[in-house]
């Protein structure tokens, strides 16, 4: 913490960013609540907050590479596939890890019971997401591995289509579209994150950002923690506002949030230590071209 202190005194010009750029994602409920709640706004009075949607967390870490984005969240992979493509990132806060929000889905009708199952036939899943690393842990549980299914790399609403089609045999994906296509389609459960390893969520930062506003930074952690405290309190108003954001119907949200974990905690050894596993398994099944290490890209959350 010294360095950042004579940072401050000796540049206060790097205390504060004059815009902050913030990807978030429809379904990733904490940036979205913070959006509608307009707190961040409050919190940063005399600087400019500009909301940018991504459909998925792999092209939201795009931008954040790119430098059109300062800061945005994901589950836990995106930032792993990022760092083995040479993404300079900062993982500077973590969430819950999901349990049931997040699954492997089969027509109500299919003859597959089990992941085993799955062998030989066509999954769909956004790659570099969340549903990656289930997908890929409930394969290595049941003894297969990656090479074993036909991987179709689909966003979630291309996934979609081609689940109610029947072009694929299993989608994996996160609420709400796991919500929506279980109550539209009576879709089944295969497997969630129920006695698999579960792996954070994280909120990440350039390091450009972290480094010249780090004072902004920790003002945007602050109002995601308390907005997550907020949601936590006030599930049912929570659901009220969804409906109204996202257009989708009640019992769709309310599902959602039945299953939602929310708070912003600072990145912990415990944490490190899970997210290098979900690192390691995706190198060890030659998803990702080289090894990463997370530790030296945590940004410490005072």
């Amino acid at each position: 913490m010294k360095k950042w202190y004579l940072l401050l005194l000796v540049c206060p010009w790097l205390v504060h960013a004059s815009e902050v750029r913030i990807g978030f994602q429809k379904s990733a409920g904490i940036l979205g609540m913070t959006k509608s709640r307009g707190t961040l706004e409050q919190a940063l009075a005399g600087q400019q907050v500009k909301w940018i949607e991504f459909p998925a967390g792999p092209q939201m870490l795009e931008a954040l590479n790119a430098g059109s984005i300062d800061f945005g969240s994901t589950g836990a992979p995106p930032p792993v596939f990022a760092q083995a493509a040479g993404v300079d990132l900062l993982y500077v806060a973590a969430e819950p890890a999901p349990v049931s929000s997040e699954a492997i889905l089969v027509p109500k009708d299919s003859p597959l019971r089990a992941v085993a199952d799955l062998k030989g036939k066509k999954v769909a899943f956004q790659k570099g997401s969340g549903s990656h690393f289930l997908l890929v842990s409930a394969l290595q549980k049941a003894g297969l591995k990656p090479a074993d299914i036909q991987p179709v790399y689909l966003s979630p609403s291309d996934a979609r289509a081609a689940f109610v089609s029947g072009s694929i045999d299993a989608w994996v994906v996160w609420d709400p579209y796991l919500a929506s296509a279980q109550k539209a389609y009576q879709a089944r459960v295969l497997a969630d994150y129920t006695g698999l390893p579960q792996a954070n969520g994280f909120y990440l930062a350039s390091r450009k950002f972290a480094t010249q506003a780090p004072q902004t930074l920790a003002a945007i952690l602050d109002q995601v923690r308390q907005t997550g405290q907020w949601a936590s309190a006030h599930r049912n108003e929570v659901a009220g506002n969804l409906v109204q954001q996202t257009g989708l119907p009640a019992e769709i949200v309310q599902t959602w949030m039945q299953r939602s974990r929310f708070g912003a905690t600072p990145v912990t050894p415990e944490i490190i230590a899970s997210q290098q596993n979900v690192a390691d398994l995706f190198y060890q099944q030659k998803l990702i071209p080289r090894k990463v290490e997370i530790a030296p890209q945590v940004w410490n959350w005072r």
